[in-house]
């Protein structure tokens, strides 16, 4: 049965917009947390567009599920991880001007960086999962550097859902099962796609962030991880008559 992480940086946005205190992203953790969550996930950015880093300090000091950290490779944020120990670190490639991560990392360009991030974080006993598209040369890449996981870019098969990303993503998933890594996937993902890449056996963790806190300001927080939890849970089944609960699209 595979777990769910819930990505909070968005609760982080919101308040950046104003630089103040609310909405409380360690609130938000334990909201989370009521509705199912077993990991909570931020991603501390180079340009510090909402994670703060006492963000990360709080949280791994007071959750109680596990904290996944997501990080590009660099010198700064390296050091801030070894320091804190989160429960994960996941490597994931970043750009300034980007919205939101665009794609995996690319593990040719940047291997000396990522090989020695990897060495550096699980030498401290933390473990490195790599954002990767699903594409089984990476797959093989990532196995080869020495990471214990990976975590499936799910962002084509978001925007073009259908048979042929979801047979990319079958493929890939099951090659990095056969090279002994955990399998996880993100980005994108919502009420709607999540449940056909749930029928796939053998993923770890859906790790899902904006569609919940997009939903949570109509339901509330608990709520939109609950109900999500319940489709991930059930393998893309709908028990709960979610998608029926939820207006249309306009």
């Amino acid at each position: 049965m595979p777990n769910l992480g819930v990505n909070i940086d968005h609760v982080a946005t919101v308040r950046q917009a104003r630089r103040g205190s609310s909405p409380d992203v360690m609130t938000a953790a334990v909201h989370a947390e009521m509705g199912g969550a077993d990991s909570i996930t931020v991603h501390l950015r180079e340009d510090r567009r909402h994670i703060q880093e006492a963000d990360v300090r709080i949280l791994r000091q007071s959750i109680a599920t596990r904290l996944n950290l997501e990080m590009a490779a660099t010198g700064e944020i390296l050091a801030i991880a070894l320091e804190v120990v989160p429960n994960q670190c996941t490597l994931v490639p970043e750009r300034r001007q980007e919205l939101t991560t665009e794609g995996g990392l690319d593990l040719t360009t940047h291997h000396d960086a990522v090989a020695a991030a990897i060495d550096r974080l699980q030498t401290a006993g933390i473990p490195v999962s790599l954002f990767i598209d699903p594409d089984e040369a990476a797959v093989a890449a990532a196995a080869h550097l020495g990471a214990r996981a990976v975590e499936l870019h799910t962002g084509e098969y978001a925007a073009h859902p259908g048979e042929a990303q979801l047979d990319r993503l079958r493929r890939a998933l099951h090659a990095g099962l056969a090279a002994g890594l955990t399998v996880h996937a993100g980005h994108g993902l919502d009420y709607d796609n999540a449940g056909p890449l749930a029928q796939l056996p053998g993923f770890s963790e859906f790790n899902i962030g904006h569609a919940i806190i997009c939903r949570a300001l109509f339901v509330g927080l608990v709520e939109a991880v609950a109900e999500m939890k319940q489709l991930v849970r059930y393998n893309g089944h709908d028990p709960r008559g979610i998608r029926g609960n939820r207006p249309p699209r306009r």
